[in-house]
């Protein structure tokens, strides 16, 4: 079995990456989406919105959770989801600044 190498990169690379693979469904961006226009909800009104089972949202949204994208709260038996704006405004200003580096390196013919 091949060994991780992560640790070789930086923090910040390792971060981005991160969040990117979180958002790399596109399952969790319709989540995302319908977490902004509601501020805040439980899984079960996400599962109204979107063609997908209950444990299916609750996966996308695990994985949400886990990039730090998402945060939830115990409300009696549910729990109430909802962006997590510190960490995604922190991904907006990463991604930005990553785009924008490698924009002025590009180079096209």
């Amino acid at each position: 079995m091949a060994l991780s190498r992560n640790d070789e990169f930086p923090v910040k690379d390792l971060t981005l990456s991160k969040w990117c693979k979180a958002l790399s469904h596109p399952a969790r961006i319709a989540i995302l989406r319908n977490l902004a226009s509601r501020g805040e909800c439980i899984c079960g009104d996400l599962v109204l919105d979107l063609p997908l089972a209950q444990s299916t949202v609750s996966q996308h949204l695990k994985a949400l959770k886990e990039a730090g994208l998402v945060q939830g709260q115990v409300d009696g038996p549910r729990s109430r989801y909802c962006i997590n704006q510190k960490n995604f405004e922190k991904f907006i200003k990463a991604f930005g600044t990553f785009g924008n580096k490698l924009n002025k390196k590009l180079i096209c013919e």
